[in-house]
This record gives structure tokens, sequence and C-alpha cells, in this order.
């Protein structure tokens, strides 16, 4: 899987998560600063992120990434 394709089904993620539209999704979005998210939220997206990826993240880890793009680094990490 590329990285465009991780970033794509991230983007997905963040969207179904926290209830919000694509286009205002970044590489750059900061979860709680630009999209809204609270510390219940990134616990979801963790969750949805191993589920939608088929992994187990370490999670103290993963609730450090603080951004979209940041994230699909993340992840892809994970898949290689």
């Amino acid at each position: 899987m590329d990285k465009n394709e991780v970033y794509q089904r991230v983007v997905k993620v963040v969207c179904d998560v926290l209830g919000i539209e694509p286009d205002i999704v970044q590489p750059e979005s900061h979860f709680v600063f630009d999209l809204g998210a609270e510390s219940t939220d990134s616990i979801r997206l963790v969750e949805a992120f191993e589920r939608e990826f088929n992994i187990e993240m370490d999670e103290d880890a993963a609730l450090k990434v603080k951004t979209v793009g940041g994230a699909a680094e993340f992840i892809a990490g994970y898949l290689k």
C-alpha cells in the first residue's frame, strides 16, 4: 500500500470518527486545534485506525501524533 492510499484511508477514518467533511482535512491539520477532536476522540481514532488497517499500535506513541499527515506516516510505519 502506498503512502497516498494510507493517507486517503486515514482521512476517511478521521471524517467518520469526528463527523467532519473531507474537504477541510489537510496533512497539516491538527486533530484538536483544526478538527475539533477531544481527548475521547483521540482514543476512538486510534481504535478506528487499528480496525481500518488491521494493525495494533502502541497507544501511548499513537496518542502523541497530532496531525493527519503524522498519523498517515505513523501508520505507514506499521505497514512496512
